[in-house]
């Protein structure tokens, strides 16, 4: 039985860290790159312990404001930014974009005391895969880091049963007059290659970049290359709205 340890935020106790599969993201010899970015010491000090304590991830930063993520945006190389929702200068929204911009294949973690409904989708309509409370049961950061580093998403249990609910009941068909645009639906006159196309089936399945490449052949790093490509041909910023976009079109 694996061994389990204590989260000092919520009082819980989850399973440790195990085995992490060698065709996934996040190896000792290349661990996940992340930066984090709370305005509470206590938490952030916390989170950052979680995370210093997996050899699968390189806590590459902290930041406590908009205006210092902004910075370290700029300065360093990563692969999950992990953001509180309210900082003491604003609301994250702002830097999840930035971080987009920094890096499209980067991966957003918004983690937050709320469950606000309308600020979690439009986490989500940024491009964020991940929004976990600061609280949860049986909730793991460096997991959750290693899940979306490797094509998954983040979201604690019950505020999935939530949004899933809400969603169900309450389609948001006209986003609230201060959320950014959607992307608008590719024209007839996008095209994708072959292996763009190829690659994005695959993503539309679940696959991860290294299982992907595998069944393709090719590397990680090249799948990687392709969705880029993809996301600048679609103009979106995350692959749940690149395979959204490609079905309305018609592409895939």
């Amino acid at each position: 039985m694996a061994p389990y340890r204590q989260n000092p935020l919520s009082g819980v106790c989850a399973p440790a860290a195990g085995m992490w599969p060698d065709f996934l993201t996040g190896q000792e010899g290349a661990p996940v790159r992340v930066l984090l970015i709370d305005d509470d010491e206590f938490v952030r000090r916390v989170i950052a312990q979680e995370l210093l304590s997996d050899l699968r991830i390189q806590l590459e930063g902290q930041a406590n404001s908009i205006r210092e993520g902004r910075k370290l945006l700029a300065t360093h190389e990563f692969d999950v930014l992990m953001v509180d929702l309210r900082l003491s200068d604003g609301l994250c929204f702002e830097l999840i974009d930035e971080a987009r911009r920094h890096r499209c294949n980067g991966e957003v973690i918004v983690i937050s005391a709320f469950e606000d409904d309308d600020h979690v989708l439009r986490a989500f309509e940024l491009g964020a895969t991940g929004y976990l409370l600061k609280n949860a049961w049986l909730q793991s950061f460096p997991e959750a880091v290693l899940h979306v580093a490797n094509g998954g998403a983040a979201i604690t249990p019950r505020l999935a049963r939530r949004l899933l609910h809400l969603l169900n009941q309450h389609p948001r068909e006209h986003p609230a007059d201060d959320a950014p645009p959607l992307p608008a639906p590719p024209s007839h006159e996008t095209t994708l290659s072959r292996r763009e196309n190829q690659i994005l089936r695959f993503v539309a399945l679940g696959y991860v970049s290294v299982e992907i490449g595998a069944k393709l052949g090719i590397t990680g790093q090249t799948v990687n290359a392709h969705i880029k490509s993809i996301y600048k041909k679609l103009h979106v910023h995350s692959r749940a709205q690149a395979v959204n976009l490609a079905v309305q079109a018609g592409l895939i």
